[in-house]
């Protein structure tokens, strides 16, 4: 699937109140450090981007060898916000990590 595609298929799943809701939760939460109240909303979210990730055919081992970020840009494009959490922040370290891994390895 596409990258449009997949935009537009979440903001047609899901509206823009509900959107920003999420997000808006996921940064309150994460203020408040009530870890177990985020991670009912970091199940939320990844449940979503599993569903990115499948749609664009993004697998660790075709994609290790250099960094495709599309996965993350369209979670922001549909996620108003969503670069400012720590949950992005996290998958930005936990991929590079993984790619650096990779790269070594070969």
């Amino acid at each position: 699937m596409r990258r449009a595609e997949i935009i537009k298929t979440l903001k047609d799943s899901y509206s823009r109140e509900i959107r920003k809701g999420l997000v808006r939760t996921i940064i309150e939460k994460e203020k408040k450090e009530d870890k177990f109240e985020i991670k009912e909303q970091y199940k939320l979210i990844n449940q979503i981007f599993s569903y990115v990730l499948q749609q664009y055919g993004w697998e660790m081992g075709k994609n290790s060898s250099s960094w495709d970020s599309n996965p993350l840009e369209i979670m922001k494009d549909v996620f108003p916000k969503l670069s400012t959490t720590k949950w992005y922040s996290e998958q930005l370290l936990h991929t590079n990590q993984n790619v650096k891994v990779e790269i070594q390895d070969k």
